[in-house]
């Protein structure tokens, strides 16, 4: 019995420490210095926002399944552009800093802030994007190897955000989307496209920890 009870709480004693080296290590990714799209917070309503964003640089792929099929896909093609598969203005590869967040937008034209259920659909096609670091212009980012990789020039935009945390579905997505539509209409704000999701965290992030922001481009 006592070497039950013994082996019992060794059991539990690993499990704390595998827990909060877990959450260590989220803290410590969280203070690293990840840039981040630069944005003019305009008004705070609780979970919600409204931004401007300053122009940016995004590196993007069309990928097509479920949310998370796309998701993985996606992120894994545009890593493989950021960490050098890629051609420098040197001729040679160059690695790029990673930026926060990775974003996912549902490409297909059924979805809109009208229709947020339809996010639930799969076999849809979705962009995956990051944005490029600051230091980059056109001209100086190196140039993807990868055909399916595109790199695109952004303007000045302005958002609408819900922020959130934990893991991240279609369902909850739809959700998310549902009530930032409600309160864009209370609002008065016309949105324009599909809503996105933006995920700040590495996977290993505890979900409680997790920093999930669904947004939509305004007028």
């Amino acid at each position: 019995m006592m070497r039950k009870r013994l082996n019992s709480f060794n059991y539990l004693g690993r499990l704390a420490v595998i827990l909060w080296s877990l959450i260590l290590l989220t803290f410590v990714n969280n203070a690293m210095a990840i840039e981040e799209p630069k944005f003019t917070l305009i008004e705070k309503d609780q979970a919600f926002e409204l931004r401007e964003y300053a122009p940016k640089i995004i590196a993007e792929v069309v990928v097509d399944g479920s949310m998370r099929e796309s998701s993985s896909k996606g992120f894994r093609l545009i890593a493989d552009f950021i960490f050098g598969n890629n051609t420098a203005q040197s001729g040679k590869p160059e690695k790029i800093s990673m930026t926060a967040p990775v974003s996912v937008e549902l490409r297909s034209e059924k979805i809109s802030m009208t229709a947020p259920v339809g996010i639930q659909q799969e076999n849809n096609s979705w962009k995956v994007y990051f944005v490029m670091p600051s230091q980059y212009s056109l001209e100086t980012l190196p140039k993807p190897n990868n055909p399916l990789v595109s790199i695109k020039q952004v303007p000045h935009q302005k958002f609408a955000v819900i922020r959130f945390s934990g893991l991240v579905d279609e369902e909850k997505m739809a959700k998310r989307v549902a009530e930032l539509k409600e309160w864009t209409d209370n609002k008065k704000l016309k949105t324009l496209g599909n809503p996105e999701l933006a995920r700040y965290n590495p996977p290993w992030t505890l979900p409680f920890l997790r920093r999930n922001e669904v947004m939509v481009e305004v007028e």
